[in-house]
């Protein structure tokens, strides 16, 4: 047995198809609808690439960056490291160890121009590891990356200089030695080797690499480093390694600590700001599903004589409540299908529309130096598509309730009564 008679469904069909005389209360149906599809389409837009966005960036974060890093305290320095390095390969779950040495330093070229920036050191086979370095290099190669005068530097850097394969960029530390005179900077220019695009601007923009050996020289801390990355099979398994590493590194200068308190306050703002969008934009399907009431009201309204007649034959007060309700649900239920599928649509092929728009402005939708990643997120998380889809059906069920109930209470001897 269906919940809905033929003969509900034909009457219901009737009252939405638009006749002569009646044709306000239909446009003002379908200004409900549409607003419902729009309302649905904003929201699975918005919290898709929101999702998108967070899950790109710790997805590079993590890719760029190890899952447990072992810092000297500032100032200090890790000497006698290949053991260390040796006995953390050795923990369980652990895929690769990369001993780094990091420093601040003015990054500047001879035509001008400078900037902070971090140098780290590593082995070239560390740095032909780190995939997103690897696997971008847009300009000369990671095999020149050898020697006392080689560096990578990221696109962001090679543009803001306009750097190319084999041009100069010198780096200058304020640590440098002690003179008579006071403390004279250490000064030494590098060849580029390569240019690379790891996808987030802090590499891009700010961070260039050295051969480890020549690292330790500039900085003056021969066979040591600052710290250790730790890549694990799992980057939800860092916990598992967490009382066996402080262990290995009890008595060293240095302290440890995972991907998920390094970037803790970036994640936490991004799914706060994904929350409230959710609850700011779920107000649109809100006042759409207020359209939706009054739409419904006034059909109530004007099909008053009409109720009487079919309860004066027989209809039942619940016959008259499945009427109304199919033609609230039909309005709720068809805007909530179009703008899940104009959303999915949107989503996947933002970055067409991000081009056209670009094209016809003249500007810019999306400024990598703004929002850290290179490329706005195409992605579809399907758990909040669903999530918005079950709104926009609640929101337009529950607001077909209280006009359906009205019209099941209509009294027949009333309404035609007064007309």
């Amino acid at each position: 047995m269906t919940m809905f008679s033929p003969f509900e469904r034909m009457v219901a069909g009737r009252y939405l198809r638009a006749r002569k005389g009646e044709r306000f209360v239909s446009i003002i149906a379908i200004f409900s609808l549409v607003g419902i599809a729009l309302g649905v389409a904003t929201l699975i837009v918005v919290t898709s690439v929101m999702s998108g966005f967070q899950t790109e960036l710790v997805s590079r974060i993590l890719g760029a960056n190890g899952h447990v890093t072992v810092e000297a305290y500032a100032g200090q320095k890790i000497d006698a490291f290949p053991p260390l390095v040796a006995s953390i390969k050795a923990l369980p779950h652990v895929a690769s160890v990369t001993p780094v040495l990091d420093g601040q330093a003015l990054l500047t070229t001879n035509s001008g121009g400078s900037r902070g920036g971090l140098v780290r050191g590593m082995t070239q086979a560390d740095l032909r590891a780190l995939r997103p370095v690897a696997d971008n290099v847009l300009a000369g190669s990671l095999d020149e990356f050898k020697g006392d005068d080689a560096m990578a530097v990221g696109v962001g850097l090679a543009n803001f200089y306009r750097l190319r394969i084999g041009d100069a960029l010198t780096v200058i530390s304020p640590q440098g030695a002690a003179t008579a005179f006071g403390t004279i900077p250490r000064v030494r220019a590098y060849k580029v080797v390569a240019i690379f695009d790891a996808g987030l601007n802090e590499y891009n923009n700010s961070i260039v690499f050295l051969p480890l050996a020549a690292a330790q020289a500039f900085f003056q801390k021969t066979d040591a480093i600052t710290g250790i990355e730790i890549r694990m099979t799992d980057p939800d398994l860092v916990d598992g390694i967490a009382s066996p590493l402080m262990a290995l590194i009890q008595g060293k200068q240095a302290w440890a600590r995972d991907w998920r308190h390094a970037n803790d306050g970036l994640i936490g703002v991004l799914q706060v700001q994904k929350d409230t969008m959710f609850i700011v934009l779920g107000m649109i399907v809100l006042v759409a599903a207020f359209n939706v009431i009054s739409s419904l009201i006034m059909l109530v309204k004007d099909k008053r004589a009409d109720i009487a007649v079919l309860r004066t034959i027989g209809a039942s007060s619940g016959a008259i409540l499945r009427i109304f309700l199919m033609c609230g649900a039909f309005v709720g239920v068809s805007g909530t299908l179009i703008g899940t599928i104009v959303g999915v649509l949107f989503c996947r092929n933002i970055h067409a529309i991000q081009h056209g728009i670009e094209r016809l402005t003249g500007g810019r939708v999306f400024d990598s130096n703004v929002f850290m990643l290179t490329s706005l997120p195409d992605t579809i998380d399907w758990g909040d598509v669903i999530r918005v889809v079950v709104l926009g059906l609640i929101l337009s069920l529950l607001a077909t309730v209280y006009p359906s109930w009205r019209a099941a209470r209509t009294d027949p001897v009333e309404a035609l009564r007064h007309e």
